[in-house]
This record gives structure tokens, C-alpha cells and sequence, in this order.
């Protein structure tokens, strides 16, 4: 399936990010963002769950709605020339979903990467 940003796959781009030390917690998610190295790509996202959030099945409930929730919020509201790491967190999984578009929304904010659409 196509989705309306491109994905982060590798590890050292995950690494990348994280070692960028801009990042938002929120009950629902963790948001990292980082500048691209190189200027006029578009923005990439990148979904990760550890083991902390549950066993298997619930680390993939937590991944697909991270993605579904990016796939509203992330192409009318993130910057481009941007790449994000979401973080799933324990309660990912059973957070209504309205809450986990505002996490987002907020965090996206908080890290001033914030673009009205």
C-alpha cells in the first residue's frame, strides 16, 4: 500500500534521528524529529514499538495505528525536509484513536515542525 509520506527503513536513519535530541513525549506516543541531510526531499517517517509495549500482537496493534494516525496528520501538518521517528508507547494500543491524533498534533507543535494545511 502507498502512503502519502515516505518510510524510514534503515537503522542508521532511525539512529540518526534519535541522535538528534528533538523529540515530544505524549501519553499516547513519542515523536522525534530531525532535519534531512540533504534539502528538498520529502518528509519520511519511521514506526517503532519495543518490547516494552506488549507482546507481539500488541506491538503490531500499536504499529498499525501509528501509521494510520501518521497517514492523517503527518502530510497536511509536519514539515517536509523533516524525518520522524513515532514511538509506540504502553497504552498505544488502547488509547482512543481522537487522542492519539491529538498526541500527535500536539507533539508535532511542541517541536515547532508545525505547518497548518
Amino acid at each position: 500500500m502507498r502512503t502519502p509520506y515516505d518510510r524510514l527503513k534503515r537503522r542508521a536513519d532511525f539512529v540518526r534521528v534519535t541522535r538528534a535530541r528533538q523529540s515530544s513525549a505524549a501519553s499516547g506516543l513519542v515523536l522525534q524529529a530531525a532535519a534531512q541531510q540533504a534539502a528538498g526531499n520529502p518528509l519520511r517517517v519511521g514506526i517503532t514499538a519495543s518490547r516494552k509495549v506488549g507482546n507481539a500482537v500488541l506491538r503490531n496493534r500499536a504499529k498499525r495505528r501509528l501509521r494510520a494516525v501518521a497517514e492523517q496528520v503527518m502530510p497536511r501538518h509536519a514539515q517536509q525536509g523533516h524525518d520522524y521517528v513515532m514511538i509506540a508507547r504502553h497504552n498505544t494500543a488502547i488509547r482512543p484513536f481522537d487522542e492519539l491524533i491529538k498526541d500527535l498534533e500536539s507533539a508535532l507543535k511542541r517541536l515547532k515542525v508545525w505547518r497548518d494545511g
